[in-house]
């Protein structure tokens, strides 16, 4: 055979192994069958991606996790996987129906979109596993029909899937109720000296802070995590840091007997001073006929702290369809802050509080402080247990963040600009740049609204974080 010939063959045989390839490839890579329901095309889709494999508390191995070079590889992506992100709680939601979770929704969303998923070195082996453009727009039509089921506000098309929502002009509370709440919330005897009252850590005129790194209580004693905003609370899935409170109700329990915040003894102390007050007594006995108790106590705060929303931000008017209320460079800082990740974890109405994250995902950001750990550092683990919870915390809203420094669960960034930064550091493995920096702190700044018709705003001089409740 002369050398033409033989080229000519081996160009014949590459083709047909291409082919071949080609045919494989499609065979393996089945779209899922359209009478499906749409969630169940999506949940085949993630489970022939293999994603519960590195994903998971309980990950399905495969052979070559064993052989001592690629069993090290493997194991390790299945431990940064798992870090990272359980699929487990989405998967579960698709196979039975139900709503999932709007940062399983936004998370799954961006790694398709940016083509993450699955990484080259499983889908070479696991062919099947390809996110391909057919699979692809079946999970972002799902996503965004998802997303808008989600909300009652109709948003203009244009608008309509993003991750952040507007915040509702109008809540449902009872009215009476709410304003026993309010007298509760600045009431001084809800603690054991009668120095100390919820609204002494959550003023409503600084942005329901004390913006202390560490709030003080009783006696001056100081706490050992910043205290989140009670502004737009209500959205959170669960309250605190660690999320020990599933309730405002349960929240507005804990302060008054903590021994270093209110410290009172008991229930039964609070409300013998209250019952003692002829005219409250009345008052409440008016709202709630059988009696001061802990249980009504607690209600009637939550009921207030229900009341205590933002809406109208210049954001929540761009997101109605109003293109004049933010400038250019506030929406190219939205831009950075859904391309970095941001929005993955930080959604919805409150931007935040829909779930618990690891602070330091990209970079151990505890290592980094140089500060002795703390026990208000191991965030989730403290009611769990479970060493997957270290260093897990609920996520803050960043309603009105422009004036509830500092910032972080151990409040030692003083700037937004500082916190935005050191996000893109730990958070999203990126070194973020001065100008990208002042568009994503110009983007936060739009998220400040309203309460009662007024825009919100914090005269606090800025040097609280100097004073002595600086050190651990």
């Amino acid at each position: 055979m002369n050398m033409k010939k033989l080229i000519r063959v081996c160009a014949v045989l590459l083709l047909v192994a291409a082919a071949a390839m080609v045919i494989v490839y499609r065979m393996v890579n089945k779209v899922p069958s359209a009478d499906l329901p749409l969630n169940m095309q999506v949940y085949e889709i993630f489970e022939d991606g293999g994603c519960i494999s590195c994903h998971s508390a309980d990950p399905e191995l495969p052979f070559y996790a064993k052989m001592p070079v690629a069993g090290k590889v493997v194991m390790k992506d299945i431990d940064s996987g798992y870090r990272a992100y359980d699929i487990r709680p989405f998967m579960d939601a698709l196979k039975s129906g139900v709503q999932v979770n709007p940062v399983d929704l936004a998370k799954v969303e961006k790694v398709v979109l940016d083509d993450r998923m699955p990484m080259p070195k499983y889908y070479l082996v696991h062919w099947g596993s390809s996110i391909t453009k057919e699979k692809k727009a079946i999970v972002l039509d799902w996503v965004r029909n998802e997303r808008i089921s989600m909300y009652d506000e109709e948003l203009p098309e244009a608008r309509a899937a993003e991750p952040v929502r507007p915040i509702g002009r109008e809540v449902t509370v009872d009215e009476a109720k709410a304003a026993l709440g309010f007298a509760l919330f600045h009431d001084p005897r809800l603690s054991v000296d009668n120095t100390v009252s919820c609204a002494t850590c959550h003023a409503l005129e600084t942005a329901g802070v004390d913006n202390h790194q560490y709030s003080h209580g009783v006696n001056d004693q100081l706490g050992g995590v910043n205290a989140p905003t009670v502004y737009n609370a209500v959205y959170n899935f669960v309250q605190f840091w660690d999320g020990r409170a599933k309730t405002l109700a349960d929240q507005a329990a804990g302060p008054p007997l903590n021994p270093v915040e209110m410290a009172s003894p008991s229930f039964d102390d609070i409300i013998a001073k209250l019952d003692a007050d002829k005219k409250f007594r009345k008052e409440f006995l008016a709202v709630y006929p059988d009696g001061i108790t802990e249980a009504n106590i607690t209600n009637a705060i939550e009921e207030f702290e229900r009341t205590l929303i933002t809406p109208d931000s210049r954001f929540d008017k761009w997101l109605r369809g109003d293109d004049s209320a933010i400038t250019a460079e506030e929406l190219a800082g939205y831009e950075l802050f859904k391309k970095y990740d941001c929005a993955t974890c930080h959604v919805g109405p409150n931007l935040g509080g829909q779930s618990y994250e690891l602070m330091g995902l990209r970079r151990h950001y505890f290592a980094d402080r140089g500060l002795e750990l703390t026990h208000e550092d191991n965030g989730r683990f403290k009611e769990t247990q479970l060493e997957r919870d270290r260093h897990r915390f609920k996520v803050p809203g960043l309603r009105n963040v422009e004036h509830t420094w500092p910032y972080y669960h151990d409040g030692t960034r003083e700037t937004l600009e500082d916190a935005v930064r050191d996000m893109g550091t730990y958070q999203s493995g990126v070194d973020l740049t001065d100008t990208e920096v002042a568009q994503i702190t110009s983007f936060l700044k739009t998220l400040t609204g309203e309460y009662q018709g007024k825009l919100l705003t914090n005269d606090t001089p800025r040097d609280v974080i100097h004073d002595h409740d600086h050190e651990h």
